[in-house]
């Protein structure tokens, strides 16, 4: 039996890293299909006040591998916002989900009793609201968001695109 919070989390941030690296891998081939420089897509925005599309890569990475390590009372590790291409973009997904790998389920039977407090300023939190208030929507927002960029780009994507493929988790 596996912890609680584990459950609600790990293979949530699986499932949205390998549906946002799908999600990068249709683009690219969909820009190439057009002739376009796959990796100009990189800093495509839905908005000018909005995080570009490698943005929304770094910050769902953040998010994903932010919580694994709050949630198992580990520190997580920082990355270099400094991705330039689609494989790097791929690259820092793949970083993440080897992050998220070595945190050890035991490490999260006592998540439910963490508080949890973030580096910029807002009170400290049970682990359960800061998963289920924080953590999570804010990776949802983040694959979304690309997945919006993607489609305002004519990428041809569906409902299940964004979803992944959540019976394998």
């Amino acid at each position: 039996m596996t912890a609680p919070l584990y459950d609600a989390s790990v293979p949530v941030f699986r499932q949205m890293l390998n549906a946002l690296a799908d999600l990068l891998r249709k683009g690219e081939a969909d820009a190439r299909e057009r002739g376009l420089d796959p990796d100009a897509m990189l800093a495509a925005r839905l908005a000018p006040d909005m995080l570009t599309l490698v943005g929304q890569v770094q910050r769902a990475s953040d998010h994903a591998k932010g919580a694994a390590g709050r949630l198992a009372g580990l520190e997580p590790p920082t990355f270099a916002d400094d991705e330039r291409s689609l494989a790097e973009a791929h690259a820092r997904i793949s970083r993440t989900l080897d992050y998220i790998d070595t945190v050890p389920v035991q490490a999260f039977d006592q998540a439910a009793e963490r508080i949890v407090t973030l580096p910029f300023g807002v009170p400290p939190m049970p682990a359960a609201r800061y998963l289920h208030g924080f953590a999570l929507p804010s990776l949802f927002f983040h694959v979304a968001t690309a997945y919006a960029i993607l489609r305002h780009r004519g990428v041809p994507l569906g409902k299940r695109d964004f979803l992944g493929n959540y019976l394998s988790n």
